[in-house]
């Protein structure tokens, strides 16, 4: 049926023009498409963005901003999962020739990425449940996750068959070496990426 006078007929939006709508609508959140369905994230608290921080300084400081890596925060990576499927972690080991390998809608390929990283916020089951699947489907080496719900750290690595299989968690108190996948020996203080109990 063709539209009559006046009438105009609406073509649905793709999930990608959706995503791309509500990021013009809602200033300083992070729009990502994951398992085909849209996921809204508030901007980062204080607390949140100095766990950032804290987890960036150790990985600097191993050498991993340089010549052969670049440690980002907020970088966009395209999941195999869904044809328009993309996820934007908090922070991000990449190599240093991620710009090559532009994917599309400011993402990259995931086969650049070396670790990311995650701070748990307001949507903390979408860090622990869904994004570990997309994360490990895509075949990144190491998902790190600062869990501040839980007060622990977990380290999910060894990606097969879109599922990590080894899974480390570590508690206040302790210190731990991050894979060597990473591509340099990066030793970590659980209570420095927490920051105070709430």
């Amino acid at each position: 049926m063709s539209a009559g006078p006046g009438e105009q007929r609406c073509e649905p939006l793709s999930l990608l023009d959706t995503a791309d709508r509500i990021a013009g609508l809602l200033d300083g959140h992070r729009v990502e498409i994951i398992g085909g369905q849209i996921i809204v994230t508030p901007p980062a608290s204080g607390p949140h963005a100095e766990s950032l921080s804290d987890l960036m300084l150790p990985l600097m400081a191993a050498g991993l901003h340089a010549e052969h890596s670049r440690v980002l925060q907020a970088i966009g990576l395209w999941l195999p999962g869904g044809p328009s499927d993309y996820a934007v972690p908090d922070l991000a080991l990449v190599d240093a020739d991620y710009r090559d390998h532009r994917v599309e809608y400011g993402c990259y390929d995931p086969a650049v990425f070396r670790m990311v990283a995650e701070v748990t916020s307001t949507n903390y089951q979408t860090d622990l449940k869904v994004k570990p699947a997309a994360y490990a489907g895509a075949g990144i080496p190491v998902y790190l996750i600062v869990d501040r719900n839980s007060r622990r750290v977990r380290v999910l690595s060894d990606p097969q068959g879109g599922e990590y299989r080894v899974h480390a968690v570590h508690h206040p108190g302790q210190s731990f070496t991050l894979p060597g996948s990473v591509g340099a020996v990066v030793e970590l203080e659980v209570d420095a990426l927490l920051g105070p109990a709430k």
